[in-house]
């Protein structure tokens, strides 16, 4: 059986193109945690997609280093298993994002010797996926019309728009009287709470998709609550945590469209459980996105070609955020992006782009396991 040899975490700061503003703040650039697999059949990469402030949820970047350094690496050994290593960690209580990169590494790494790409090992049943985008907070109307009317000239099938209290009712009516058969959908990010049951229901008119994660995280019951109290469908991203999770959710009336991020679930493994059970009480389920690199990029569009990913998701191409990419850039092509076919994630690091890109890296040897 191959070892690990260890583990190295790279940060590199990579700009946006433009600024990126939700409910919980605003993004000019990107902090990326990268992580290294390095094991004597080759190596792999993974990506962390937590952000550098614990504001989308209580993982940060330099915390997700601790946790990989101080409890991760320890437990893993000189293990190089996929699933050995999920089994390894169970002990560390949360930390999915952190959990999720050094998985991933393990998983690109171990499909690479076994010339396998994720999405053949995933259960991929499609060759592209249909491309969606996500808009976030505007300073006026007409700046949101723009944008909007820029990613339907380039092709994206379905529009997200951000929300908040104060930017909901307006820029939605806006963007659906410009675009009357669009394929649109809103994210709030847990901006609510179940007393504007009454104003969120003021939505119901445009026709949406969704309205995706309206309340806060732990609250269940509130959004079993609201579900019967507007029309649209509601989808649940920042509460999946797990396969038990959403089940126990979807029993409860709490949604009807899940959002699958494997960061926030804790790996691609649980990811394709959650898929699955999702499936198996009929509840469509989409790819979130948490502004990739092409390397977490390239794992994801291999999720959503899962068969029960019914609704675009946020696999956006790489222009979308990116001037220029970690690895070959994501091209929208009809309005989808193809699924890579090449050994583990398919695609690799651009040595010089990143070496320019790259702010410190630390190698974490292996050693026992404890």
């Amino acid at each position: 059986m191959t070892e690990l040899e260890g583990l190295e975490l790279r940060w590199i700061d990579i700009p946006l193109v433009s600024p990126f503003r939700t409910s919980f703040g605003t993004e000019t650039a990107r902090r990326v945690l990268l992580v290294r697999a390095v094991t004597g059949d080759g190596e792999g990469w993974g990506e962390c997609v937590a952000m550098d402030e614990p504001v989308y949820s209580a993982e940060y970047v330099e915390g997700a280093a601790q946790v990989i350094r101080d409890f991760l690496l320890p437990r893993l050994g000189r293990g190089a298993d996929p699933w050995k290593a999920e089994e390894a960690f169970r002990p560390v209580h949360g930390h999915p994002m952190a959990k999720a990169a050094v998985g991933a590494a393990l998983l690109d790494v171990w499909l690479r010797a076994r010339d396998t790409s994720f999405g053949e090992f995933l259960g991929a049943v499609r060759p592209a996926v249909p491309s969606g985008v996500s808009v976030g907070i505007m300073d006026s109307v007409p700046e949101l019309l723009d944008a909007v009317d820029g990613y339907v000239a380039e092709g994206y099938r379905r529009i997200k728009l951000k929300i908040e209290p104060g930017w909901d009712v307006a820029p939605v009516r806006a963007v659906r009287e410009r675009h009357p058969d669009l394929p649109l959908q809103v994210d709030a990010n847990t901006a609510y709470t179940l007393a504007d049951a009454r104003h969120l229901a003021r939505l119901d008119p445009f026709d949406l998709l969704l309205i995706e994660q309206p309340l806060p995280e732990d609250d269940i019951a509130g959004h079993a609550a609201l579900a019967r109290l507007v029309a649209t469908p509601i989808c649940l991203d920042e509460s999946i945590t797990s396969a038990a999770i959403a089940a126990d959710a979807i029993v409860r009336g709490a949604t009807s469209v899940v959002n699958i991020k494997p960061g926030r679930v804790g790996g691609f493994l649980e990811a394709r459980r959650v898929h699955d059970v999702c499936a198996a009480h009929g509840v469509p389920v989409w790819c979130g996105g948490m502004l990739e690199t092409g390397i977490g990029r390239a794992a994801n569009v291999a999720l959503a070609a899962l068969p029960n990913f019914t609704l675009p998701g946020d696999t956006s191409a790489s222009s979308r955020y990116f001037a220029t990419d970690v690895t070959e850039p994501f091209v929208l092509e009809d309005g989808a992006l193809l699924v890579p076919t090449g050994p583990g994630i398919g695609v690799a690091p651009d040595e010089a782009v990143l070496r320019a890109l790259t702010v410190r890296t630390e190698f974490l040897p292996a050693g026992p396991a404890r």
